[in-house]
């Protein structure tokens, strides 16, 4: 609760990456303070806004975290710090039980052992494995097909179990394919090498990439390359801020919503909509992307759909950016000036 008028602290980790930034930016748009913490080993310093106050840190350091907390009068842990490419999970899966259920299981104990009553924890549709039916309902079987699900979703597990024995609430969101940057170009993808279909799409419409690799042709889909549903990271960062509320007007309720827009689009309409958007804009580097077609990457289920009517309806969420062509422009936008911004 507001004390004298002034919204409670919240501790982002992760905040320099890219759905933390935008995140931070929403909290600091809505009156909340705001503390950093993250290792800057994927995220950038630049990205935090110069109105949060930054610490350079592991969350699994955990006398680092305590210490933060108590400095700043955290009373909410928002946790993105983690790694989160699915194809590199199978083949190192112990950076993953790491970085993502080892280091999350020393930060929720900082939290406990502080008496910070709220978390929210950024989750993933991975948790699901292949579903069962589509749209995909947060009750459905949880049954993650790689290492990064599997970490993510024993976050979940612990945060369950510690609700139950701790005074903490939590929420935990579970992101489906997250795109696009924030409308006013204060930040966006910027991670080197990154896997994220847009992002990479953007980079070849501005020739910053040769091709774009299609990984799987043979699907079970309308044309056989995989589905997602893509959300926008500002809208996204929107639901945040609704969750974090939720939590503090309702301190023994804790919640566990899937963040998509209820329907997906396929690799080839991404592909279709970055050449569509590069020709209005002015941005192509040559005719259109070119396409390699490439074996299917393992643990890539054929799709992954929302069904988001849980978060609509319990946190009032409503999304103002549900347009493919929109998220691609707002990503092209911020790939093309991109460069400069690094320095």
């Amino acid at each position: 609760m507001a004390q004298n008028g002034r919204k409670p602290t919240v501790l982002v980790t992760g905040g320099a990456g890219y759905i933390g930034s935008h995140t931070v930016l929403a909290l600091l748009d809505a009156g909340y303070p705001t503390v950093v913490i993250d290792n800057l080993v994927t995220g950038f310093r630049w990205a935090v806004p110069k109105a949060a106050t930054f610490v350079h840190g592991d969350i699994a350091d955990q006398p680092l975290v305590s210490a933060t907390i108590a400095d700043h009068g955290i009373s909410a842990v928002v946790h993105f710090a983690g790694s989160i490419v699915v194809p590199e999970s199978v083949v190192d899966p112990l950076k993953y039980y790491r970085n993502n259920t080892a280091a999350s299981r020393s930060l929720i104990d900082a939290a406990v052992t502080s008496g910070v009553p709220h978390f929210i924890f950024s989750s993933t549709a991975a948790v699901y494995g292949t579903p069962e039916r589509l749209p995909v309902h947060e009750d459905d079987p949880k049954a993650p097909i790689n290492p990064y699900g599997r970490s993510k979703l024993m976050t979940e597990m612990m945060l369950a179990d510690v609700a139950a024995a701790h005074p903490l609430n939590y929420c935990v969101l579970r992101y489906f394919n997250v795109a696009g940057a924030d409308p006013a170009g204060r930040s966006g993808q910027s991670t080197a090498a990154a896997t994220h279909l847009i992002k990479v799409a953007t980079e070849a419409a501005l020739g910053k990439r040769d091709q774009v690799g299609v990984f799987g042709t043979d699907f079970d889909t309308e044309d056989g390359t995989g589905v997602r549903d893509y959300i926008h990271v500002s809208d996204l960062a929107d639901a945040h801020v609704l969750a974090l509320e939720a939590l503090i007007a309702n301190p023994a309720e804790s919640y566990t919503f899937n963040c998509g827009y209820g329907h997906g689009y396929s690799v080839a309409q991404v592909l279709d909509s970055v050449d569509r958007v590069a020709q209005l804009t002015n941005r192509v580097a040559g005719t259109t992307i070119r396409r390699v077609m490439e074996p299917r990457r393992a643990g890539d289920p054929a799709a992954l759909v929302a069904d988001s009517a849980a978060i609509k309806r319990r946190l009032g969420w409503t999304p103002k950016h549900d347009d493919l062509d929109r998220i691609v422009r707002n990503a092209m936008d911020w790939e093309a000036n991109l460069d400069a911004r690094r320095g």
